[in-house]
């Protein structure tokens, strides 16, 4: 679900153009563990990580978007842009010092003599995926984390929610000329371990651009070890599961196998007790016993010992369609599968003699 959130900062460096308008470069976002109100009026601690605000995505929406007098209740859009829109930002969206950078032009009069009476905190309106996720991000816990964040506007308020830490400040104070030093800018300071040495500003900005990397990749690979953690645990949910609907699948194979065998023995005592008559006994036979005896009613010395299963399902099977042609079943020596053709003719006078005592 997307929201609708608010990120403060302050501005740094501004100079008017030559139409008279104020181009402001400020650090519009940063890293951290921040308080947002939820609509029941309760806080809570949302973080915006590095691998997110300096994501592609967040950076490129940074570009040439409105730049507003406090927040508006809505989005900007097409639509009230003429309302809003006070300025434009600048495509120049950058990483320096652990923030995300841009220049912007504010082109409204009173905007403009707004920021020289002292209204000099910037705050990002953006959209993100608030997500449910905890942990602590340098030492400050939190609860949720913004992701997916695109800026919407960037607007200059009364109050920064970052502190002094981003404010407009006059032209460049790092890097401006000091006439009490000579006529030398002054150097730029970073610290390494527990000492701090001055730097060129170039250096330091190559510096600043490598730290924000070295930030982004640990907090990346602290998010893949969690993603893998919770794909190990989806995957061995899956397997159970895949498992689970397997052992189903087999039980219900096994019930309709259970149910085709059931009713192949019920159609076979069907067919063969008329042979095998009243007195046969079908308990605990196997279907191969009870075919090799259908056989021997019809071939006393029948052997089915060493014979395949499918000569004696063949045997049967022609047993049981000449049965069937003759219209009687036969036993001893009225077999119709001898080879005796004197039998045969017997065999034919007694299914005359049977038909002419029906009739």
């Amino acid at each position: 679900m997307k929201l609708q959130r608010y990120d403060r900062s302050l501005i740094n460096d501004y100079a008017e153009t030559p139409e008279g308008y104020l181009t402001v470069r400020v650090p519009i976002t940063r890293p951290g563990v921040f308080p947002y109100q939820r609509t029941d009026g309760t806080v809570q601690m949302e973080a915006k990580l590095p691998d997110e605000i300096f994501s592609d995505r967040t950076m490129f929406s940074a570009r040439s978007k409105p730049v507003t007098d406090e927040h508006p209740n809505e989005p900007v859009t097409l639509d009230n842009y003429q309302t809003y829109a006070k300025g434009m930002s600048h495509t120049d969206a950058h990483v320096e010092d652990l923030k995300l950078y841009v220049s912007m032009t504010i082109t409204d009069k009173d905007l403009i003599q707004k920021v020289y009476d002292g209204k000099r905190d910037i705050s990002i309106g953006f959209m993100s995926d608030v997500v449910a996720e905890a942990g602590t991000y340098n030492g400050q816990p939190y609860d949720y984390v913004q992701r997916n964040i695109e800026i919407n506007h960037i607007a200059i308020v009364e109050q920064g929610r970052a502190g002094p830490e981003v404010a407009i400040r006059s032209d460049s104070d790092a890097w401006q000329m000091d006439s009490n030093e000579g006529g030398k800018s002054k150097m730029a300071k970073v610290k390494i371990e527990e000492n701090e040495y001055e730097v060129d500003a170039a250096v330091k900005t190559y510096i600043d651009s490598l730290k924000a990397k070295a930030e982004t990749a640990k907090v990346k690979g602290d998010s893949a070890d969690a993603l893998q953690g919770r794909y190990d645990a989806l995957e061995v949910k899956l397997q159970n599961t895949e498992n689970e609907l397997q052992s189903l699948k087999e039980k219900q194979v096994s019930a309709d196998e259970l149910d085709k065998q059931v009713e192949a023995r019920v159609q076979l005592i069907s067919t063969t007790k008329p042979l095998l008559g009243d007195s046969f006994d079908f308990s605990g036979k196997t279907e191969r016993a009870i075919k090799e005896a259908v056989i021997a009613t019809t071939k006393q010395d029948f052997k089915g010992d060493g014979k395949s299963d499918d000569y004696i399902n063949a045997f049967f099977d022609a047993t049981i369609e000449q049965v069937a042609t003759q219209g009687f079943s036969s036993t001893g020596a009225n077999s119709i599968i001898t080879g005796d053709a004197s039998q045969s003719t017997d065999i034919n006078a007694m299914q005359a003699q049977r038909l002419n005592m029906r009739s």
